[in-house]
Formats: structure tokens, sequence, C-alpha cells
């Protein structure tokens, strides 16, 4: 339904109110968004809008200036304008645009020139005249609470238009004074960093031509010391796996914005007539705290079409047990030990393909390696099969080694931005390889079809899909060395869709040398991420916190590995381990072969722990505690009708005090009456000390294989706002509390 009278759009996603003012003449703006303002009239919304705007006095523009959806420097906006870009000759770089023309969804209600829309997408279509340009910004607002927004130019002239930017910037009010959000490196990905929102443009970059380890994530700005449960919080994330920005900027006029938009490099997009460029999806969430904000985006992702719905299996990945050293007697052993313990899916990792004994060779030559696997994987692949698993297998298809067949026939398939095939004019080599232009048609089908004749002939379940390196010079040789981080991101979305769409019930995984590629839009055409290529567990707690914010824990690769961390150095026990795995998509990547009794013991117990327990993880609203101590973390999930509960308290150091105050446990129901027991799971953590209201410890209950201590039995009031003591444990432990209405 369209509209030329709409001069405003009142919102509603979930608990989200967003009111947008198309009466202002040109781009609309967000002038409020925040709670759901209840019932309004026409009148109502007017008034909001009328009330936002700034008296003119002092030195300043002589009509009202709009921070809009999109700022531009025509509207008066002298901040960081989202819209950048010109022709040959240098003009239409500050292009005006008109009123917008609004679609509406078929069931709102419109009364007096404002349009009431929930949980309906709205699009909003306007032009420049001068500049020959046309604009489309597409709101689509959730019912679980988010809304995404996404911007499409056009070109309407002869001549070829030269983007530079496109993207969105959302109002903020100026009590948002605190940024929140992560960055991080290879192995310890996810870390989270706070600091002031001041005067000018805080702006992250990504260049990676993925999302990289230091990505943002969400960005959020709220008044300073918000925290999971406390304050106001506005966030903004981009969904994009190349080049990104996010900033937030605040001006000396007194507004500030939130913004997003892909980095695009010199030359990238170029419209001719017609051509229409398209940004990624922006997701911006509103909430109370950050789990709040975390468990809105959870519930939307679980109610897309294409969200898992199979229980996610516990998988054993072999990398760790064997590396490049492939034998087919010790794999079948792993094999058989993984399904004596419980194991549901058995991946072989990398080193199956043709001349890949290293990492210097091999990539793009995906054909099995006749020295290493005479009979082809049949072997395996069968015996897994037969032992009631899972088989999946490791690819890195957008990645070549300049020694491999396929770089030798086909050279002009490498990114480089030279312009030239000659080895001394390719990129910088990283992890001993470059970058497959899937781009090019011939050689995506070259990939797609080696993947899916594979999946066929050995029944492939599962595909670990790796991306183990940075885009750098990433041109396309056949265009002259024309930068292609847009196009190639877009390629390996269509090539991921492609494959599943010729192999159903086939699973990905988003792996890029670890969390190299973890964000909300390659998360739609794969079915889990790994999480890091570090799977310490003391350093998997942090990145498994930080992760949460952005993805549901069952999209999350959360293994068990050896004793001794093979990044780190560091010895972890089996409470630490197996705890540390259970808040995700539960696996093992270690040589269990290796392993001792008591260890596979242990193991077996929480694989069939998890098992148990995953239909409640993997749909319950995760929640993260604050806690009196900085060296003690609690966080778990909470059922959605607050009958059920499971935490984890983790002991990340030493404290300066013993014990360490009480431990409150949020998100349940005041008014109920729970019954909180203490679980332990295989072998008890180091230097357990139970408080007096831990009780007894019961012996298991038939069919289990671990113990609950009896607990004590309280209301929610007491549990969230009174709390109980914290037990005495050694430093990296964990503790498991199971809390369950009477």
């Amino acid at each position: 339904m369209k509209d030329k009278a709409i001069d405003a759009v009142y919102m509603c996603a979930g608990d989200t109110g967003f009111i947008l003012d198309n009466s202002f003449g040109a781009i609309p703006q967000v002038c409020y968004w925040g709670p759901t303002l209840g019932v309004l009239t026409a009148s109502d919304v007017k008034a909001a809008i009328i009330s936002s705007r700034e008296s003119l006095d002092g030195n300043a523009p002589d009509d009202h200036v709009a921070s809009s959806l999109i700022p531009l420097e025509s509207d008066g906006w002298l901040g960081r304008p989202a819209l950048a870009g010109h022709r040959a000759d240098g003009t239409s770089w500050a292009p005006r645009f008109k009123a917008a023309q609004v679609e509406l969804p078929d069931n709102c209600r419109v009364e007096d020139g404002v349009a009431f829309v929930a949980n309906e997408p709205v699009t909003f279509s306007t032009t420049s005249d001068g500049s020959q340009l046309a604009l489309k910004i597409i709101v689509e607002p959730f019912e679980q609470g988010p809304l995404r927004i996404r911007a499409q130019l056009t070109n309407l002239s002869d001549c070829d238009y030269y983007l530079e930017e496109l993207g969105i910037a959302l109002n903020l009010p100026l009590e948002a004074n605190e940024i929140f959000d992560t960055t991080g490196r290879w192995g310890k990905e996810r870390v989270g960093q706070r600091r002031p929102v001041v005067l000018g443009c805080d702006l992250r970059e990504g260049r990676h031509g993925r999302t990289g380890f230091d990505a943002p994530g969400f960005t959020f700005v709220g008044p300073q010391g918000f925290s999971f449960r406390q304050g106001e919080v506005w966030g903004l994330h981009t969904a994009w796996s190349g080049n990104h920005r996010t900033w937030v900027e605040k001006s000396i006029a007194g507004q500030q914005v939130i913004a997003g938009s892909e980095v695009l490099m010199p030359g990238e997009v170029t419209l001719s007539k017609d051509e229409t460029y398209s940004t990624p999806w922006f997701y911006a969430v509103h909430g109370y705290g950050l789990d709040d904000a975390a468990q809105q985006v959870h519930r939307w992702f679980r109610s897309r079409k294409n969200h898992p719905k199979t229980k996610r299996p516990v998988t054993l990945n072999v990398w760790e047990a064997v590396y490049f050293d492939h034998h087919l007697p010790k794999l079948q052993k792993l094999a058989q030990k993984a399904a004596e313990i419980g194991v549901e899916r058995f991946v072989l990792d990398d080193g199956w393909f043709l001349g890949r004994r290293d990492d210097y060779r091999g990539l793009g030559d995906w054909y099995v390696d006749k020295d290493v696997w005479p009979n082809g994987l049949s072997p395996l692949a069968d015996m897994v099969h037969d032992l009631g698993m899972q088989f999946g297998l490791w690819f890195e298809p957008e990645m070549i080694n300049e020694d491999s067949n396929l770089a030798r026939e086909h050279p002009d398939w490498i990114l480089a931005a030279q312009g030239s095939t000659d080895a001394k004019d390719l990129p910088l080599q990283w992890r001993h390889q470059q970058v497959l232009n899937i781009a090019i048609p011939e050689a995506f089908e070259y990939v797609k079809d080696r993947v899916v004749s594979l999946v066929r002939e050995y029944s492939i379940d599962y595909i670990k899909w790796d991306h183990n390196r940075d885009l750098i010079e990433a041109g396309n040789t056949q265009l002259g060395g024309r930068a292609s981080v847009s196009v190639q991101t877009h390629a390996a979305y269509r090539l991921f869709d492609a494959i599943k769409a010729e192999c159903p019930g086939l699973e990905i995984e988003s792996c890029s040398s670890g969390g190299g590629r973890v964000d909300l839009e390659v998360l739609q055409h794969t079915d889990r991420f790994w999480v890091s290529d570090c799977i310490d567990p003391v350093e998997r707690q942090e990145m498994t916190r930080w992760y949460n914010q952005v993805s549901p824990p069952e999209l999350m690769g959360t293994h068990v590995a050896s004793t001794e961390s093979h990044t780190t150095g560091r010895h972890s026990t089996m409470a630490m381990r197996g705890g540390t795995a259970l808040w995700g998509h539960f696996g093992i990547e270690w040589d269990i072969l290796e392993a001792t009794d008591s260890e596979m013991s242990d193991l077996k117990d929480w694989i069939a722990f998890y098992k148990l327990n995953r239909d409640f993880l993997h749909s319950a609203d995760i929640v993260r505690c604050e806690t009196p101590d900085e060296t003690i973390w609690l966080h778990g999930v909470v059922a959605n009708d607050q009958s059920r509960a499971l935490f984890q308290m983790v002991t990340r150091g030493r404290s300066a005090i013993s014990p360490r105050g009480r431990l409150r446990f949020s998100g349940l129901d005041d008014s109920r009456t729970y019954r909180i027991r203490p679980v332990i799971v295989g072998s008890e953590p180091s230097g357990l000390v139970p408080p007096l209201w831990f009780g007894k410890l019961s012996q298991p209950a038939e069919g289990s294989a671990w113990h609950y201590f009896d607990g004590i039995t309280t209301t929610g009031s007491v549990l969230q706002n009174s709390g109980v003591q914290t037990p005495r444990l050694h430093t990296d432990q964990t503790l498991l509390f199971e809390i369950v209405e009477k």
C-alpha cells in the first residue's frame, strides 16, 4: 500500500517503539527509538515529533537540521555523512532528496497522515532529481524486539555514479553517554571494551575482507555503567562478512547518532544506469541491560524458518588429534571410541585432499588424495555412519595455494590488485595461501561442483567451512585488479546457499581461523560457527560471554580439548573443560585415545548431561549475573516461563578475599518458590569447600551419572536479592546450580 501523504510512521517491534518523521521534506529521520509508547493517536505522534525539534537560535542554520536515516550535508548535517559518491566530472556529490513516498503493509492503520505499523516492513522511496539518484530505505521490525534496516541506491543517469559509501544512522538520546563493543585477535576473539561518548566521531572499521577477530559485534550505547540487567541500551550491528564500519557521533549541535556502513574500496562500486547498490542489513535493538538486548536477538533468530531444528549433535573434530597425519586405523579407533561415549558427529579435518601433507600446498584441489586414501574416504565414512554417527568433512573452498594444480591451471582465478597473474604481483601470502575469486562464474561452479560431488559420494552430513586469511589487495585480475571484496562476500553467501540447495539436510559451520567470520548475515547461510582456534576453557569463557551478545548458544561450537591447551599451554581440569563446553554446541577437539580412564568417564558424563539438557539450554533465555567479586562470573539460562534455570559459577582468578560474597541469581520470579541444588558432573571441581546451604551430597539418581547436593528451597526474591554464599573453589573451575520451581 502506497500513500504520498504519510507524514510519520509509528512502528512497534516487540516492546520497542520507533517514530520516523517523514514531514521534513527529505529522507525520514528517527525522532524516537525506545520503549513502546502505548496506544497513541496521530496527534500524539505529531506531538512527539514537534517536541523533538530544537529551537533556532545562536549561530545555527535558519531551519531545522535533520539527522535523518541517511544524514547528508545538503540537509545541514555537518557530521559524518552516510552517503558519499560522485560522477566522473565531480558532480552529484551533494544530492538533495525529496520527501519520501511510503509503502505500508496492507493491514496497518493510517490516521491523519500517521501510519501505525507493528511487526511489518515499511519502505521509504525518494529521488534526487538534480543528482538523478533514487533511494529506498527498508525498515523491518520483528515481534521479538529487534529491527533491521537497509538502503538501496539506484543510478537514474546515463553517466556512471561512483559510490564511496552508503550507510544508515539512528538518532540517540544524549543520556546514552558510554559505548560498549568488542575487539580481539586470533585465539582471543571477543574482548569487551568500554569508553565514553565524547564530542566527535568514534569510528570502528574492519578492513579484513571478513568480519574479523576484532569486529565490534553489536555496538551498544547507554548511560554510564549500564550492565547486563541495568540501564537503557541502544545497539547496532552491521551484518556483513566483508569490510564494514560502525560509528557513534556526537555533534556540538547536541545531536547524537549510531551508524553503520560497508567499507567500499576505491572504485569498488560503480553504478551504471539503472544499477542498484544495496547496503548490508543493519540490526538495531533497544533494551534494558545487555541481557534483554541479547534475548531479543536470540528469540528472533530462533524464530527463523532456517534456524537449525534438530538437536545439536555432540561433535568430535579430529584436528588436534591427528593434524595432517591421516592414518585410517587410528581414525577408525577414534571413531569407535567416540561412538562408545555418545558422540553423534565425527568430522575429518584438513589433510584429506590432493597433495595436502602440510598447509603449503593443495588448497583448491578438492579431490581425495589416493596416496593417503587409496580406497577413498568410504572406509572411514561408512564406518562412521554404521556406528550411528554423522560424517563431516573440512573444506576451505574460498582459498587456494599457489602450489596447487588449480593455481597452475587458472592463475587468473586468484584475487590480486595488480592486474597480473605473475607470482611477484600476487598479494602477500597469509598462512601460505591466496584467495580464490569465486565471483568468477567458472570458479564458483568449480568449487560448488567439487563440494557437491563429494557430499553425495560420501553421504557427508556436515561441512566445517574454513576461511583462514584476511583479504589483502583483493582485486579481480580479469578486470585489471578492480577491488572485489564486496562481490566476493556476496558470492560466498550464494555459494553457501547453492550447495545447501543441492544437498538437502547438509549443515555448514562458519569457521574462519576460528571466529574470524561471525555476524548476523553469515549466520543466515550457515548452521553454526567455530568460536576460536583457542580451546583453552579459561579463554573460551570470555569469548562465549560476548559472542552471546550476537548469537544464541546453539550456534556456537564449544568443544572439550586436551588437558594441556595446544594454544596457551594452560592445564585445565575436566570440570573446567566440560563445564565451559556445555554452554553452546557441545563437542570434542582432543585425541581421546590418549585420555585416561578417569578423563573418559568424566567426558562421558558431560556428554550425557549435555544431551539431557540441550533442548533447555538451546531454547531458554541467557542470563549473566553481576557478582560481588571480579574473579567470579555467574551465568546461565532461565526458562521462558521462569520455571527452571541452570547456572554456572566460574572462578577466573584468586581474590583478595575469601569467601567472595554471595551469588545472586537473576531472571527468576520473585513470587515463586524454587529449589536450588549444586550439581557435580564427573569429577568434583578442584578445591571445593561447600558452604552450609549445600547440605549433603546425594548418590546419583538411577540412570544418571552426576551428583546433586541437597541444596535449599526458598523464594525467587531471596535468590535474586539476598543470594547464597559462594563456595570455595580453586581458580579456573566451574560449578553448576540447578534451580527448579517447587
